[in-house]
C-alpha cells in the first residue's frame, strides 16, 4: 500500500509541527511506501520507506503549482496511492481532489481546530473523509467525520514520578494566541499567592506577538512577575523534561479545538486542568474549570494541591493509551484510506 501525506513541515524539533513526524513514522510501519509532500523537511527524520518531495515557493501560487506537479507525478506511478492525506491543510485537500478522486484515490483531511472558513467547507466537500480528534474538534457538521484520537507517541512521553512540594508550579504550553485564554491563567496567579506559572510557546503571527506583549504587561500590572514567566518555545525534544518538572498543565483553549499538549502532558502522568468541554472524555469534572473565570481555575488548583496527584496522573495516562496513541491513530487512518 502506498500513501501520500501532505504537511507543512517535517522536523522533529519543531515546537508546532514536530508531532507530525511520529505520525508519519507510524503510517510508514503500515505501508509499503509513504510519500510526503511538504514545504520544508529535515533530512533523515523519516524511515527508509518514506520519500519526501518539497514544494516550497516564495509565492502562494507557486506553492500550489509545485504541489500539483509533485502530486501528479505520484498519481502517475504504479501502484497508485490508496489515499492522499492532507494534514491540517484544507487547501491541499481541495487541490488534491480533482486529479485524485477520478482515479479512485481517496482524499482524506485531518483537521482539529475551532476556526471555520469557506476554504474548510470546500475541503470537507472535496474529501472522501474528514478525520479529527473528537466530533467536537471539527467546526462544521459533516457526515464524513471520523473521530480517531490525537495520535500521541507514548514512548516519547513516559510517565514521570514527581516529588511533592509546597505550592504548585503549573505550565501552559502553546502559541501566544488570544484563543489560548492565557490571561485567565495569569489572573489566577494573582488570586493564589502560592501558585507559580510558566507560559511557554512561540509567537508566529502579528496577533500572537501583540498578545505576548499584552500578557507581559498584565504580569507587570498585577505584580506577579516573581511567580509568572512568559518565555519562547523550547525544542520539541525538550518538552517531556519541561512537563516532568511541573506539578500540572493548565490549558484554557477555547472550545472547538483539543490541544495535543493536553494529551502529551497526560501521557507523562501530569495532572491537567482544562476548560474545553471536548476534553470531557479524558478529564473528569474535578479537572475542568470555567474558561473565563480565574477563580474557577484557582478552586480547581486548590483541590489538586490536596489530591492524590500521582493516582490522577496514572489514570490520565491510561486514558491516552486507550484512546489517543499514535498506533491507534495510524491504524484508523489506514482503515479509512482503504475505504
Amino acid at each position: 500500500m502506498r500513501l501520500v501525506v501532505v504537511t507543512q513541515e517535517i522536523d522533529p524539533a519543531s515546537p508546532v509541527l514536530g508531532a507530525t513526524v511520529a505520525k508519519v513514522r507510524a503510517l510508514a510501519e503500515r505501508c509499503d511506501e509513504v510519500v510526503v509532500l511538504a514545504d520544508r523537511a529535515v533530512e533523515g527524520a523519516l524511515p527508509a520507506n518514506c520519500r519526501v518531495r518539497l514544494f516550497r515557493s516564495p509565492l502562494r501560487a507557486g506553492r500550489g503549482a509545485r504541489f500539483e506537479v509533485a502530486l501528479a507525478r505520484e498519481l502517475a506511478r504504479r501502484p497508485r496511492p490508496a489515499a492522499v492525506l492532507a494534514h491540517m491543510c484544507p487547501i491541499y485537500a481541495v487541490l488534491a481532489a480533482p486529479p485524485s478522486r477520478p482515479l479512485g484515490v481517496r482524499v482524506l483531511l485531518w483537521f482539529t481546530h475551532w476556526r471555520s472558513s469557506r476554504l474548510l467547507a470546500v475541503a470537507e466537500r472535496a474529501s472522501n473523509a474528514v478525520l479529527t480528534v473528537d466530533p467536537r474538534s471539527f467546526p462544521l457538521p459533516s457526515t464524513k467525520l471520523r473521530a480517531i484520537g490525537h495520535g500521541i507517541e507514548l514512548d516519547g512521553f513516559p510517565c514521570v514520578d514527581r516529588t511533592p512540594r509546597d505550592g504548585l508550579e503549573v505550565v501552559a504550553l502553546g502559541r501566544t494566541s488570544p484563543a489560548k485564554g492565557l490571561e485567565v491563567v495569569v489572573r489566577a496567579a494573582a488570586l493564589e499567592p502560592s501558585l507559580r506559572v510558566r507560559l511557554v510557546g512561540p509567537s508566529l503571527t502579528p496577533e500572537e506577538r501583540a498578545h505576548r506583549s499584552a500578557l507581559e504587561r498584565l504580569v507587570a500590572e498585577l505584580g506577579v512577575g516573581d511567580r509568572v514567566t512568559v518565555s519562547g518555545p523550547v525544542p520539541r525534544d525538550e518538552v517531556p523534561d519541561l512537563l516532568g518538572g511541573a506539578d500540572a498543565l493548565v490549558n484554557n483553549m477555547r472550545a472547538g479545538a483539543t490541544d495535543k499538549i493536553v494529551f502529551e502532558a497526560a501521557a507523562t502522568c501530569l495532572p491537567v486542568l482544562a476548560s474545553n468541554p471536548a476534553l470531557d472524555t479524558l478529564l473528569p469534572p474535578e479537572l475542568r474549570f470555567e474558561r473565563d473565570d480565574p477563580s474557577s481555575l484557582v478552586a480547581r488548583l486548590r483541590w489538586l494541591a490536596g489530591a492524590d496527584r500521582p493516582a490522577i496522573g496514572r489514570e490520565l495516562r491510561a486514558g491516552v493509551e486507550r484512546m489517543h496513541s499514535v498506533r491507534a491513530w495510524a491504524d484508523a487512518v489506514i482503515e479509512v484510506a482503504q475505504g
